[in-house]
This record gives C-alpha cells, sequence and structure tokens, in this order.
C-alpha cells in the first residue's frame, strides 16, 4: 500500500489535520477552530459463523479507529458486499447486528452502500467528533511512557482454528466473541480522562506492525515484555499445534526487520504476535505516573484484562524489542 499512494500526491489544505500521509487510525478534518470530525472506513471478510454476530463484530472493529484517535462516534454507513445468491435474511442480520453495536455507543447509521462480490464483505464508514487539541496519533509517544494494551491477543489464531478445524472449544469461542464484540468505548474515555500520550488500535497488523508503527512514527523505541501480555487461553497451544494465522507470514514479511526478539521469545510467542487480530484492544502509551491509575480504572470499569505490557525507550530508535 506505501508503494501505491507514493504515486498519489498529497493533498496541501489547512484542515486536513491527520491526513493519509501517516499511518494512522483515521484521518481528521477541522470544520470550526474547536471542532474536527475524524474519519475511517473498514470492512471485514466474516470471522463467525453466525451473522448477527459478525455484523456486530465488523461493526465495533471500525468504530474502533475513531476511539484510538479519541474521537467519539457520530454517525456510520454501512458498506456490505456480498453473492447475488445470498439469503436476504442473512444480510439483514448482518446489518442489524452492525446497528446494534452502532447504536449502544451512541451514534446512529444512516444508510450505506451494497455491492456484489463472490464472498461477503460488511464493515462501516464512521464518522466522529474531536477536539483539535485533543487528538491522538500514533506519533506521540514519550521517552519513560509505559504501554497498556486493553484486549488480549489471540483472535486470528482462534478465527483460524475455527476456519481449519470447523469448531474450537465453547467457552474459548465465546470468551473470544465476547473480546471481539466488546466497544473500546470506555478505554478510550479513560484514555482521554488521563491525557495519554499516544493510541493505536490492534488489527490487522498484529501486536508488533501496530506497535512498531508507534515507535517508528514517534522516532523512539519500544520494549515489550511478553509474558505481561493478556492472551486468550489456549491460543499458545494452538499454534504449538500448527494453528499459523493466515496474516502471520505477511505480517512478518512486512516488520521483521523492525523487531529485535531476545532468545526467552521462542518461534510460538513470535507468531502470536506476528498474527492479524480483529477487533482488538487499544495500545495506549500514558506517562509512567499516569499509568497506575490508568490501569486501575480500566479494570474497575469493565476493562477488565488490561495489563501494562512495555516501555517507550529512547534506544533501539523505530524498532520493538521483545524479551521476558
Amino acid at each position: 500500500m506505501a508503494l501505491a499512494l507514493a504515486k498519489v500526491p498529497q493533498i496541501q489544505d489547512d484542515r486536513i489535520l491527520v491526513g493519509s500521509n501517516n499511518a494512522d487510525d483515521a484521518g481528521v478534518f477541522r470544520i470550526a477552530p474547536d471542532r474536527a470530525l475524524v474519519h475511517t472506513v473498514d470492512l471485514l471478510a466474516p470471522v463467525v459463523n453466525d451473522p448477527y454476530t459478525f455484523g456486530r463484530i465488523a461493526a465495533v472493529n471500525s468504530l474502533s479507529d475513531v476511539y484510538a484517535m479519541g474521537g467519539i462516534p457520530l454517525v456510520a454507513l454501512n458498506v456490505i458486499g456480498f453473492p447475488a445468491s445470498l439469503d436476504p435474511e442473512v444480510v439483514g442480520e448482518i446489518l442489524r447486528g452492525g446497528q446494534d453495536a452502532v447504536v449502544e455507543d451512541g451514534a446512529v447509521v444512516l444508510g450505506g452502500h451494497t455491492f456484489q462480490d463472490a464472498e461477503i464483505r460488511y464493515g462501516l464508514a464512521v464518522t466522529g467528533e474531536i477536539s483539535p487539541d485533543e487528538i491522538y496519533t500514533n506519533s506521540g509517544c514519550k521517552t519513560g511512557d509505559l504501554l497498556i494494551l486493553t484486549k488480549p491477543l489471540g483472535t486470528g489464531t482462534v478465527i483460524q482454528a475455527m476456519m481449519t478445524r470447523g469448531v474450537v472449544p465453547e467457552e474459548l469461542y465465546r470468551t473470544v466473541v465476547a473480546s471481539m464484540t466488546t466497544s473500546n468505548r470506555k478505554a478510550s474515555e479513560l484514555m482521554r480522562k488521563h491525557r495519554a500520550s499516544a493510541c493505536t488500535d490492534i488489527t490487522g497488523f498484529g501486536f508488533l506492525g501496530h506497535c512498531w508503527e508507534m515507535a517508528e512514527a514517534s522516532g523512539l523505541g519500544a520494549e515489550i515484555w511478553f509474558d505481561k501480555l493478556p492472551t486468550f487461553p489456549k491460543v499458545l497451544d494452538l499454534i504449538r499445534e500448527g494453528v499459523i494465522d493466515a496474516g502471520v507470514k505477511m505480517n512478518r514479511n512486512s516488520f521483521e526487520q523492525n523487531v529485535i526478539f531476545t532468545d526467552e521469545a521462542d518461534v510460538h510467542i513470535q507468531t502470536l504476535l506476528f498474527a492479524s487480530e480483529t477487533s482488538g484492544g487499544l495500545l495506549i502509551s500514558v506517562a509512567e505516573d499516569k499509568a497506575g491509575i490508568l490501569l486501575d480504572e480500566l479494570t474497575g470499569s469493565g476493562v477488565e484484562q488490561s495489563a501494562v505490557v512495555g516501555k517507550v525507550t529512547d534506544l533501539n530508535l523505530g524498532k520493538v524489542k521483545v524479551y521476558k
């Protein structure tokens, strides 16, 4: 994508506060001295069999980009592609699931666009509101910040297990679906309350890809303590059994040169950290003296599996070091 965008001229407009020249989660456009709009769009192929649940997951995933920037969603437009032969009731259930997730977060769905495709794809174009003085990009990390992750890792591995094996343990399925359908709204509110330095959400580029983007954009390094990372139960067991998310190879090829692994981080840990995530948590960079109270409030407000997973340093600039 970077090669494709290199041929597209950058638009020069003072109203653009965050544009396509940054690897951020959404764009930001100023509409008044004290007001701006944050815009994003995302699509997913089905990750579960139930259409209503898939709709909720896709919507929460799309809304997350607005939350990662510190914005508040206002309106959404459905974007859905499907084969002409698909039962309309399935389409309706996907849209119902997406709308329920949007409405629960205080926004509205105004309509959308459909198109024919060989497989189902669904997501949202979301517009939110944001203060020009409180935009949380991925480039604001400061030396000494601690890194807080608000959801466990492993969705990509579990989805891959469902696709290749047809079934995973029921308790694991319920746990992963509950995470993917949980909004990042509360985490974003608390991040703003405690004036975090930077933020991104963990999705298709995997934990390491998004963590590296923060380090590189901030001109600093990141150290990750893999034994502190929250993960779903049995995910590493699945990887040891040969379940490898389809995004691992792409992400490894794209980001491996920017990651330093110590000998303690075995190949299974590496695979997990390169795996794609769907509707993952926020990765928040926050001053050390604020991290404790932010973590306490996250866990006390329902974001129970949040954890401090690393720190920002002035070593290994533009790289991520992973150790125990």
